[in-house]
């Protein structure tokens, strides 16, 4: 019964993380620890079962139709919108082996078992409405900037967008308007779920995760140059997954993600 009021207590008052100050040689840290990670317990199994379903997913849609044709980039370029949410088995088995404890990749799973598996998946749900809306807002972008009848084949699509003054307003806008989804789902993703894996934050769910999104945000706030770097290793990833037809990913991500758990903890006070 101590016990239980005891963690009751600690449950009962917000919780508010330090924020430390990061530069460029501790990114570069937190990705090789992340490597190191990855190679002590490779993971890419559970990123090859996430990425071919895609796959065939977009594959699939693509023979459903030429509507579909324009969704193909801002679907492949919304691992980064996602890529938190996908990342918190890796952050689990980071923190795991962080502490000496026995590491299997089914050890990735133990979150679901988490106190604050409601906090983390409310915030999962708010990654998920990012995601539909960048695809929402990619269609729009696509519909008010190119005539209609252009998306016929890939190859028509290809042409018109690289060869034309509509092509280019798409590219322009498009990618505008994807940096600012990025970096909203940077902000507040590159903290907030290693942080609720990690520890209790308030006498709620909802709290919890208001205070994981804001402790987040100010750390990126704290550290624009390292934060900004950062975003740009993940984008470089990205595209370098992309153009090996995502097969790619099955490393990148689970170094990126393990990566992520590093970073956390060179930007917040344990």
């Amino acid at each position: 019964m101590t016990t239980q009021n005891l963690v009751a207590g600690l449950r009962s008052a917000t919780i508010h993380p330090v924020i430390r100050k990061i530069g460029l040689p501790d990114v570069i840290t937190a990705l090789r620890e992340g490597f190191d990670d990855f190679r002590a317990n490779p993971t890419h199994l559970i990123f090859l079962c996430l990425i071919y379903p895609i796959m065939g997913l977009v594959l699939g849609r693509l023979a459903s139709g030429n509507d579909s044709l324009p969704l193909i980039y801002p679907l492949l370029g919304g691992f980064a919108l996602i890529g938190p949410l996908a990342s918190v088995g890796l952050y689990e088995l980071s923190r795991r082996r962080e502490r000496g404890l026995e590491v299997s990749v089914s050890n990735a799973f133990d979150v679901f078992r988490s106190r604050r598996i409601v906090a983390i998946l409310a915030l999962g749900v708010v990654f998920v409405a990012i995601f539909v809306a960048w695809l929402a807002a990619a269609q729009g972008i696509y519909d008010a900037t190119m005539p209609a009848g252009s998306a016929t084949s890939i190859r028509d699509m290809a042409s018109a967008v690289l060869t034309t003054s509509a092509g280019w307003r798409l590219i322009v806008l498009g990618s505008v308007v994807g940096s600012i989804f990025a970096v909203v789902a940077l902000a507040t993703g590159v903290v907030s779920f290693p942080l609720l894996i990690d520890r209790d934050l308030a006498a709620t769910s909802l709290e919890e995760a208001v205070v994981a999104v804001r402790t987040s945000i100010a750390a990126c706030l704290a550290n624009p140059m390292a934060i900004a770097a950062w975003g740009v290793i993940v984008a470089a990833s990205l595209a370098v997954g992309v153009a090996t037809l995502l097969v790619g990913l099955a490393v990148l991500m689970p170094v990126l993600g393990h990566g992520t758990w590093h970073l956390y903890r060179k930007l917040v006070a344990a």
